[in-house]
């Protein structure tokens, strides 16, 4: 059972990624998926999240308008798709999932994503000219 995180790469400022995360081992219909990411001397952020549930979703602030995060339940992956990127968007990015529908609107309510039960690999974004 595991999540598997991919897409990342060096890219220039307002250039364009997307990062796919892959679960084997179980099907991540009916549950919560994130993407976090940690840049150098900063905390860990809550990027996006969806609900497979209802397909709801959460952006943070510093993202919003440019990050769309979606899931494609056949291929058992969600992704983050990434424009405009600038060079504080460089960080080590994950994936993770949970059984809980509430993470979207908690998240929505504190401006905070947490409580993920399972986290996958990491993959790094550099952007950088």
């Amino acid at each position: 059972v595991q999540l598997q995180a991919s897409g990342g790469g060096l890219v220039q400022p307002g250039g364009s990624l997307r990062l796919s995360c892959t679960a084997s081992g179980f099907g991540l219909d009916y549950y919560t998926i994130g993407w976090f990411r940690r840049a150098p001397g900063k905390e860990r952020e809550g990027v996006a999240c969806i609900s497979t549930h209802d397909g709801k979703t959460y952006y943070a602030d510093s993202v919003k308008g440019r990050f769309t995060i979606s899931n494609d339940n056949v291929k058992n992956t969600a992704y983050l798709q990434m424009n405009s990127l600038k060079l504080e968007d460089t960080a080590v990015y994950y994936c993770a999932a949970d059984r809980s529908p509430y993470h979207v609107a908690a998240a929505q309510g504190t401006g905070v994503m947490q409580g993920f039960g399972f986290t996958g690999q990491e993959t790094l974004v550099t952007v950088s000219s």
